[in-house]
């Protein structure tokens, strides 16, 4: 079995569509539909990497376990969404201003990550940004932060890879004058 087919095998296992995948991998969705259709595909190591932490297993463990080793352990929970469903609605529980844009939005609910979900935890709290704020203003940013991350990966596998880089790091200068100088 090829690695994109062991991949694909386990992304099934998980119930994850394509969408799904690629925004846990954070990785682009036409890498993923390549990844997942074509079996003779050739990974960089970096989509390896991806492709495994959005597993919950380390690179070794996705190239040289057997199938049958790791697909009981990327298996989801029954529901909708399982851990990370959980998480929010755990969250939106304590927070009615989240639980009430939940109800609103859950089709943009259900695009939370882990980490976004993490996010919206750190800022929640009586008189928190959160709240002060509001929801969707985080959650705007959020959807920012993640296309951005989109277009980033795009431009990673280009010949404009420097020309980011150049403007990141000019970027990074103009907010963080004094602290890369000393």
């Amino acid at each position: 079995m090829t690695l994109p087919e062991k991949i694909a095998r386990l992304v099934a296992e998980r119930g994850w569509n394509q969408e799904t995948f690629a925004r846990q991998a954070g990785l682009n969705r036409i890498t993923v539909r390549e990844i997942l259709q074509r079996p003779d595909k050739r990974l960089r190591n970096q989509t390896i990497r991806q492709c495994a932490d959005a597993l919950g297993l380390s690179v070794d463990e996705l190239i040289h376990q057997p199938l049958e080793k790791l697909a009981p352990r990327v298996r989801r929970p029954s529901g909708t969404d399982g851990e990370i469903d959980g998480r929010l609605k755990l969250i939106a529980a304590v927070q009615p201003e989240l639980k009430a844009w939940m109800e609103r939005h859950p089709e943009r609910a259900a695009q939370f990550s882990r980490q976004e979900i993490d996010e919206l935890a750190s800022l929640q709290g009586t008189g928190g940004p959160l709240t002060q704020f509001g929801v969707e203003h985080f959650a705007k940013l959020i959807e920012r932060k993640r296309q951005l991350h989109r277009q980033l990966d795009l431009i990673a596998g280009t010949e404009y890879i420097e020309l980011v880089e150049q403007l990141l790091g000019l970027l990074c200068e103009r907010i963080q004058p004094y602290r890369d100088r000393e």
